[in-house]
Formats: structure tokens, sequence, C-alpha cells
């Protein structure tokens, strides 16, 4: 499964994890997705879209 937002795009984000002792591991941000029944044509479709764009309305949902 991607880890993508269907609508921006938006995926992962990379970075360390930082110990108290400065070793640093690689760690994975990991983007808030929710699948949700959109409008998309005139069509009702599942997608994975992140929070922050269903809070913004980018994406129209059907109950």
């Amino acid at each position: 499964m991607a880890k993508r937002c269907d609508i921006c795009g938006k995926g992962p984000a990379v970075g360390n994890n930082v110990s108290h002792s400065h070793k640093k591991s690689r760690r994975r941000w990991l983007p808030n997705l929710q699948r949700v029944r959109v409008l998309v044509d005139g069509q009702v479709t599942h997608q994975k879209i992140c929070t922050s764009c269903i809070k913004s309305g980018k994406a129209v949902k059907v109950a």
C-alpha cells in the first residue's frame, strides 16, 4: 500500500531518531491517511486522503 495522499500527494517524511547519546538511526513520519468515500467525476469511489485535505474541504465526502 502506497502511503501517499490521492489529492495532494503528501507522502512519508524521513529523518533521524536521535538518542540521548546523540546516536542516530533512520525513521519515517507517515501521513495520517484515511480511506474515504468521495465524489470524483460524478462517481463515488474510495480514496486514501490525508486528514488535512479532508479538513480543508479539498475532497467532497459522500455519506
